[in-house]
């Protein structure tokens, strides 16, 4: 044992001493003693100060030349702006998923579709059911406008419900509340007229809050330079409901009976309930799926932020109605409304009094405008946000398509009487309806420039104007129809209409913040 322990001491004597007297040996053997995790986490810590101070140096940046070029640092982080001669990093997800916003979108168009083929549902049975239950042309007028009785009052209440609560909440209960009057509609029918009336009217009530959710919610999800495009294609779904409603009506009447189509539509409509109520948020920042580059995307595309909730009450009506580019809009609302609800309800009713068509044919006739106008509806979005990127004025793109919008369906209706033909007829209606789609990048969006964060209720109050309007315009053409006999005379009067609101326009519009 006393042999052992000379023979150690020694050997420890001596590493020590080596320990002392080489520092490259010393860290070498503190890292064989288990050190090097220590160390690696040392270098990390390092790595990831010098790491943050690199990001705060680069934001600081993207900050001061934010400042140079007026734009917000959102914006010059998502356009990757020079800066000091190095182009400033933007994190990129990898992946081919669909944007969200596209998703949020053709959900969009697709309860447009729903909503406008509904209505259609009802302008093509009405056929059937005139000459089943003896109605006069008059009261046909009476009953083709009896939606517009519910949706006059839902329109400004409505608006002021999507500014508050957000377009998801509302739009939910709209479409569902629309569906279950769609499906009671031929049970009122077979009822009495005054049955009808009130399923027609609460149905009225309930799609009121379909326009002011759907332009509200796409300014919320959509940059400025893709906002016409965005309400292009939900318009377009809007026009193909026409489509649908008008060739699948007829073929289900036939083959089914009356309450074939309004139990298909309602159907569908609860369907779609159930998938936007998953998938949708009110804002792009509140959604679960959206990625941190479309998220910087959007957000960098809007000059002013919209608040997301009614952090201010609304402008009294005073307030909005004394200025005239509010008049500008409340006046293209009713002509757009009138001449657009004299052509969706009486159309099938035209070509067969006035060609004496069938039903059928009438619905193809009838179809062809509405096609059309979806497609021009999407071009005329992506030419105005392609002309707002190429530097023209907001003002003057909003007064461009709304003059375009106005006066060639003008134009096309006086031609209109002297069409000899189905054929011609259709060919005019197709040109009338596929101008008057501008309108979707005029008007419709002019409500968000004037006034971003009472859009909704600007655009209640303008709707219920535009749909006391329809009720005048749908009425009256079957009392002049009675009275003289043919439909050329309300169809002058709506061209001048026209004519009139594109001078008051061209005038008073702009694309300027009022409010």
């Amino acid at each position: 044992m006393a042999t052992a322990s000379s023979v150690t001491s020694p050997q420890h004597s001596s590493c020590f001493s080596i320990f002392r007297r080489d520092p490259a040996a010393n860290r070498e053997t503190l890292l064989s003693f288990g050190l090097r995790s220590r160390h690696n986490q040392i270098r990390c810590e390092s790595l990831r100060s010098s790491s943050e101070s690199r990001v705060t140096r680069r934001g600081e940046a993207v900050v001061t030349a934010a400042k140079k070029r007026h734009q917000s640092p959102e914006r010059c982080a998502a356009e990757g702006i020079l800066i000091g001669g190095g182009e400033v990093e933007v994190a990129r997800e990898v992946g081919t998923l669909i944007p969200e916003r596209m998703k949020v979108v053709m959900l969009t168009a697709c309860m447009m579709c729903l909503c406008n083929a509904d209505r259609v549902v009802m302008s093509v049975a009405v056929v059937p059911l005139a000459e089943k239950l003896g109605w006069s042309s008059s009261f046909l007028g009476v009953v083709q406008s009896s939606f517009l009785w519910g949706y006059i009052f839902s329109s400004v209440i409505g608006g002021a419900l999507v500014d508050r609560y957000g377009g998801k909440r509302v739009l939910a209960w709209g479409v569902a509340l629309w569906s279950f009057a769609t499906l009671l509609t031929p049970w009122a029918a077979a009822h009495s007229t005054v049955a009808l009336l009130c399923v027609r009217a609460f149905f009225g009530l309930a799609e009121g809050v379909a326009m002011p959710s759907m332009t509200t919610l796409l300014s919320r999800w959509f940059p400025m330079d893709e906002r016409a495009s965005a309400v292009g294609i939900s318009m377009a779904g809007f026009h193909m409901g026409n489509v649908v409603g008008l060739l699948l009506t007829p073929l289900m009447l036939s083959s089914i009976g009356i309450s074939g189509p309004f139990i298909l539509f309602a159907s569908l409509g609860l369907l779609w309930v159930s998938t936007w109520a998953s998938g949708v948020t009110n804002n792009p920042q509140d959604s679960p799926f959206i990625t941190r580059s479309e998220l910087r995307q959007i957000q960098a595309g809007k000059p002013v932020h919209h608040p997301t909730s009614s952090s201010k009450p609304n402008p009294s009506l005073r307030l909005l109605l004394s200025k005239l580019p509010t008049w500008a809009i409340i006046f293209a609302n009713v002509t757009n409304n009138w001449g657009y609800f004299v052509l969706l309800s009486w159309m099938p009713v035209y070509f067969q009094t006035v060609f004496n068509v069938n039903l059928k044919q009438a619905a193809w006739f009838s179809a062809l405008p509405w096609a059309t106008m979806a497609v021009s509806g999407y071009f005329a979005g992506s030419a105005s946000d392609f002309l707002i990127r190429t530097g023209h004025s907001v003002t003057s793109v909003r007064k461009i398509m709304q003059s375009i919008g106005f006066m060639g369906p003008g134009l096309s209706l006086l031609c209109l009487n002297f069409a000899k033909s189905p054929s011609c007829a259709a060919i005019l209606m197709t040109i009338a309806l596929s101008l008057s789609s501008f309108s979707q990048a005029g008007f419709l969006l002019n409500m968000q420039d004037i006034a971003p964060e009472y859009a909704g209720f600007l655009h209640g109050i303008s709707n219920c104007a535009g749909t006391l309007a329809a009720i005048v315009s749908t009425i009256g053409t079957g009392y002049f129809v009675q009275w003289l006999g043919s439909f050329q005379a309300f169809l002058t009067v709506t061209a001048f209409l026209y004519f009139a609101t594109t001078v008051f326009w061209i005038l008073f519009a702009t694309g300027e913040r009022v409010f």
